[in-house]
Parts: structure tokens; sequence; C-alpha cells
């Protein structure tokens, strides 16, 4: 009886299972006259998911930047990390690279126009790259999902597809065309307009937006095709017929009937930044303190100093071959910090009650106020009190080879407690330095200059002297206080040997 039983439901199951096959036979049957590029019934769901790419904050206070350029375009292949666009803040320049790969859908802004912090920069489709987990998060539910054709068809190339390296070798091998008789006809470059501005650097721009020339109608000569500012003089001197090499100026030239003529000129970001932060910091009251300073010392033993750099040092790394006196003054106030932190403090008013507070900081975090070619900026050493002369001179020149390239980045100039500024290297003696927010010290350091001089036998020699300038914020910091530091300084820089009992 059991055996009879089990023997029909093994028949009656395995007429469902026919059952079941002739169904889904004619099923795809239909699906294939409907649809005949379609494939089959795949388990894995079509992984296309269009990520709109946020600029995020670039530092402390910044919410837009302008686009200087766009490394892709649409259709185009990124990978992670690689860049995306180049774009200019108010301190610096910064290169945006992608979080993830995928393909690029659409660009939000053109070259030259103003990025909002927090707002799409470009649309990612990250189709295959895209984990499940990411999917889950990303993607609506099944449910409420666009329901899309299921489709391998390849879609035809088309010139958008291709990359921005592409276009730009098609249009070099282009600029090259030979001629009836066997010899290379040199055509001249066409530029390649759109959403991809010229390579440039900041200070170019600067210039370009100055002589109110559209930099993408100029052919760079530079390396990969990069304007200069020597190409841009050369393309005014062919649109208006001004002399090689003189630039086009945008101030009036004078009226014959005497009359006063103005030319508005817009501020370049560097200029809008210090526009701010000086209108902020001069609701400080100041007041200077102004000394002069012996260098004789300084001088002997830094000669001494680059003559064994000079010898030692491999040019071929990024070791320092030559310091400068900066090095050693900024490891003098790091010093005086320690026995004054009142000065490496920052003022801090409750929102809520109003109410002020000194902060006070642990690391030296020392601005250098550096004359670029996009104007005045401050980027800062970090942690000056565990770094040795030679660390700080080495971090200098890192941040003065960035500083005059305009590609220092945000990190770069936040965090400062104390600047120090050096006119001198320019000219001036004395100057009257402004306290920066968010910081209650500044030192100011005029030109090295020698002078006579009497020693302790009254006899006159020669010695080199130079004036530090300070100014404080007299809310918090009294001229005593400010006094008593300024004299630690000058202690150290008059006699630097003594540094060696302070090194770490």
């Amino acid at each position: 009886m059991f055996l009879q039983q089990t023997s029909r439901a093994l028949k009656r199951q395995g007429v469902l299972c026919q059952g079941l096959k002739l169904v889904a036979a004619s099923t795809a049957a239909k699906r294939r006259q409907n649809h005949p590029s379609s494939r089959g019934f795949h388990a894995t769901r079509t992984l296309e998911v269009v990520k709109p790419y946020l600029l995020a904050d670039i530092g402390e206070g910044i919410v837009e930047c302008e686009i200087i350029q766009w490394f892709v375009e649409p259709e185009a292949r990124v990978e992670e990390f690689s860049p995306l666009c180049e774009v200019q803040s108010d301190k610096a320049s910064v290169e945006i690279t992608s979080r993830f790969a995928g393909v690029v859908k659409k660009l939000h802004y053109e070259a030259g126009e103003m990025a909002k912090v927090g707002k799409p920069l470009v649309d990612i489709d990250i189709q295959g790259d895209a984990k499940e987990a990411d999917l889950e998060r990303l993607t609506p539910p099944e449910s409420q999902a666009p329901k899309l054709p299921l489709t391998t068809d390849k879609p035809a190339e088309t010139k958008t597809s291709r990359s921005f390296s592409s276009l730009r070798s098609e249009h070099e091998e282009a600029s090259a065309q030979p001629t009836g008789n066997g010899g290379t006809e040199v055509s001249t470059p066409q530029v390649v307009k759109g959403k991809h501005a010229s390579l440039a650097t900041p200070a170019v721009r600067h210039l370009s937006k100055e002589l109110n020339v559209d930099i993408t109608q100029i052919a760079g000569t530079g390396r990969e095709g990069r304007v200069s500012k020597e190409d841009i003089y050369k393309f005014v001197e062919a649109k208006n017929g001004a002399p090689a090499g003189q630039p086009a100026t945008p101030h009036p030239t004078p009226h014959p009937t005497g009359k006063q003529q103005e030319t508005k000129t817009p501020l370049t970001k560097t200029q809008e930044q210090m526009f701010k932060t000086m209108t902020r910091s001069l609701n400080i009251p100041h007041f200077l303190y102004a000394d002069e300073i012996d260098f004789t010392n300084l001088v002997e033993l830094r000669r001494r100093l680059n003559k064994v750099l000079s010898k030692s040092a491999d040019r071929s790394s990024n070791e320092v071959t030559k310091l400068s006196y900066l090095p050693f003054i900024i490891k003098a106030v790091s010093l005086a910090l320690f026995k004054h932190p009142i000065l490496n403090a920052r003022v801090d008013i409750d929102p809520t009650t109003s109410k002020p507070s000194l902060a006070y900081r642990a690391q030296h975090n020392i601005g250098v106020a550096m004359d670029t070619p996009q104007g005045l900026l401050v980027p800062v050493i970090k942690d000056v009190a565990g770094l040795n002369i030679l660390s700080i001179a080495r971090e200098l020149v890192r941040l003065q080879a960035l500083a005059h390239a305009g590609r220092l980045a945000p990190q770069d100039m936040a965090g400062g407690t104390i600047t120090v500024s050096n006119i001198g290297n320019i000219g001036g003696t004395y100057l009257s330095p402004v306290v920066v927010e968010r910081e209650v010290a500044i030192l100011g350091i005029g030109r090295m200059r020698t002078v006579p001089a009497f020693d302790e036998r009254d006899n006159v020699v020669k010695r080199e002297v130079c004036n530090f300038s300070w100014s404080a914020d007299h809310r918090v910091v009294d001229g005593a206080t400010l006094a008593r530091a300024a004299q630690v300084v000058r202690g150290i820089v008059e006699e630097p040997d003594v540094m060696v009992m302070h090194l770490r």
C-alpha cells in the first residue's frame, strides 16, 4: 500500500515539472519575440546607481569656491582617487578627487563658475563597481525602483564618451599635417572649448581676469599645454597691437578734459579673504612694541652652519642646503611661548553669555606671512616646539614652494596660534603688524642692516642689527607681558648658542 501511494505521488510530481517547463519555455519564447535583443532571466540585477558627488567642506568658513578646470567630462571613466577638478577657494587651490570608481554622467558647473559647498558637483554612475551594501543604501526598494530593460547591448561609442586626454592627443596629432612637398606644415592650434578650462596656475588666471582676457581662447605653450603669463601678454599684443611684453593696464589714461576717471576691477580671491580677515582683525585693540636686536652672533653661526651644510647635504634630495635667519627666529618665538603661554592663546567669547575667556593651546603652530603672486598668504608650521632648526627650514621651503605655485592645501593654512611676518626681505625697517583673528600676538621682522657700535672697551665695531616689531591684543595682553616675552626672543637671537640647551 505504501509503495503504491509513493509511486502515485512521484508520477504527479513528474507531470507538474513537465507543465512548469512548458510554461517557462512559452514565456521565454514570447519574451524573445517581443524583445529580440534581451537576454533570458538572470538572478543578478543591473548595477547602475547614479551618485551625486557633493562638494565637501575644504576649509574653515569657506562656503563656495571657483571651478578652475575639469579633468573629466561626461561619459568619461574615473577610478577611485582620480582627480575630478581643481577649485580655487579664498585661501588656496585644491584638487578634488573621486571617492569611488564609475562613469561621469553630469558636470553641475562650468569652468569659471562658483560651486557651493554641500551641493552636487558631479554625478557619477557607479555601475558594476558598487557593492551590494552600497546598492541597498543608495537605491530605493525593489517595489519602488524603476523597471529597466534587461539588456547587455553595448552602446555605440560617441565622441562624448572619449576621455579628455584622448581629445588632447587627437588635437596634438592634428596640429602637424604633411604638406605636398614632403615637409611638415604646422597649423595654428585649435582651442578646445567647453567645460574644460585651459591649464594654468591661479596667478595666471588672476592676470587673465585683470586684463579681461578669456583664457580658453589662448593656446598654452607650456608643459601639457599650460598657459603662461607670456602667452597672455602675446595674446593681448596680437589683439590690441600693444608692444611686446607690455601688459595691458586696467587703469584709464589721462582724459584730455582733465576730468577724473575711475576703472573698477573686482578683488581677487586672496584679496577678498584679506579684506574680510583684516576687517575683523581691526576690531581688536592693538598696541605696538618695538625693539632692536643684535644679529652679529647669529650671522656668524649661520655662516658656519651653511658651510657645513654645503659640504654634507645631498643636493639630489630634499635636504636643506642653506639656512636663512627665519628658522632661528621661529624657534626663538616658540621657546618664548613656553615662558609666556598667554601669547599662544586665543580669546573665546561664549555665544550664550557673551563672557570672554582665554583658550590656552598646547601646540605652537606658527604662521609665516609670505608674499606670493596671488597676494599675501599665511601658511602654518605645525608643532614648532617639537622641531629642530633643520626641520623648520625644511617645512619653510616646502610651504614657500607651494605658496608660490598656488598649491597650498587648506590644512597648510589652518590652525595658526601666532604669526611671524618678515617684511625685511623686501626692504622695510619698521612696521606695525596687525594681529590675526583667533590670535593675540604677531611679530614683524624688519630688514637687517650694518651699523657702528661700541664694544666693552669703547671701541667702534661693526654690528648687524634688525628691528623686531610686536603687536598684541590689548584686551588680554598688557605691555609688560609682551615686553618680557620679547626680551626672551631677543636673548635667544643675540646668543643663538642658547638653543643648544633646549634641543629636544
